[in-house]
């Protein structure tokens, strides 16, 4: 890798000067005639431009890496124009100022522009550094978050299991098979970026299914899909967390009567999600804070940047999250294509 970057470097430089060298050759071509030979004419002009790379050579290697780097500002000043003098002073042999002044503000000019040139490039560099970093970060992060995510889920399905044998039901071993077929769905797709939307609502009909079955009859659950789901992909288990806050927090928390109310329709490809649950009169607060809506917060932030909405309306008796998501908009699968 360093070879490679160093074979770069150089072949790159080579090229610098090589453009330098045919710009001098062209812009002083209507002068070639004033010369003895042509040999004399390139040769005058290939010293110019190696007084003029050498300048930008010293710049790009010496003084901005140890100096002005450094913020030592004043004397890579110093260095800078003390540099320019002496190369037009010795090209002139110092015999005549006023071509020496001239030389000085020329060579300062090229140097100049050798260094915007330089610094452009410099920073380029560090932008795609940077963001490849982003990147990396980015990716790094959100299977972090998907790894949290799968036993999250898991903890809670079990915990619904768990309760159904206590209670000696023969529907037991149904709803067993019931969420080994979810944890296979779960599975698979988390390890792809996106899923089909109708994949990923079925996966959620079938959780509240097996809900529905260990709540018995104290809790009724709505569950309305409009609109055309088309082709529609989205990230895996993004949904989930606010079905199973609504269930933990709504009906599992209490042996009163409770509703779960959810919605999604789609328009113009944007997913519109409404989940309404109640609460029940006598809360008992854990003091183990919840996984499942801070990921999915942080989720969405990273997947869909800009291009969702969600609002949460924590009241009395009721808890609402609306949810809306531009389908067709995702940074992950953006930076994954280029």
């Amino acid at each position: 890798m360093i070879k490679k970057s160093f074979k770069h470097i150089i072949l790159l430089n080579i090229g610098a000067f090589v453009l330098v060298a045919i710009l001098e050759i062209l812009s002083g071509w209507l002068t070639r005639d004033s010369f003895d030979t042509p040999y004399s004419f390139y040769l005058w002009n290939l010293k110019y431009a190696t007084y003029i790379m050498g300048l930008i050579w010293v710049n790009h290697f010496v003084f901005i890496p140890y100096f002005l780097d450094k913020k030592r500002y004043f004397l890579f000043g110093i260095l800078l124009i003390g540099s320019i003098f002496l190369v037009a002073y010795f090209k002139t042999y110092g015999k005549d100022w006023p071509i020496v002044s001239k030389l000085f503000f020329f060579f300062l000019y090229t140097t100049g522009t050798g260094m915007a040139a330089f610094f452009l490039r410099r920073n380029m560099i560090v932008q795609r550094e940077n963001a490849e970093k982003e990147k990396l970060q980015r990716e790094m992060e959100l299977n972090y978050l998907k790894e949290q995510v799968n036993p999250h889920f898991l903890f809670n399905s079990l915990n619904s299991i768990y309760s159904l044998s206590r209670q000696q039901s023969p529907e037991t071993p149904d709803l067993v098979m019931q969420l080994s077929e979810l944890m296979r769905y779960q599975l698979e797709s988390s390890k792809k970026d996106t899923v089909l939307l109708k994949e990923e609502l079925e996966f959620i009909e079938n959780y509240l299914l097996l809900e529905e079955k260990r709540l018995s009859n104290r809790c009724n659950v709505e569950f309305l899909i409009r609109g055309d789901l088309l082709n529609l992909r989205i990230a895996p288990m993004l949904l989930i967390p606010f079905i199973e806050n609504a269930v933990k927090h709504g009906a599992q928390s209490t042996n009163e009567q409770s509703t779960i109310d959810i919605s999604v329709a789609i328009k113009n490809s944007t997913l519109h999600l409404c989940v309404d649950n109640s609460k029940p009169s006598m809360v008992i607060v854990s003091k183990r804070k919840g996984l499942g809506l801070e990921n999915v917060r942080r989720r969405l932030n990273l997947l869909y940047p800009n291009s969702h909405v969600l609002e949460i309306d924590d009241k009395e008796n009721a808890y609402r999250i609306n949810l809306s998501i531009d389908l067709t908009v995702s940074i992950l699968k953006k930076t994954r294509n280029d």
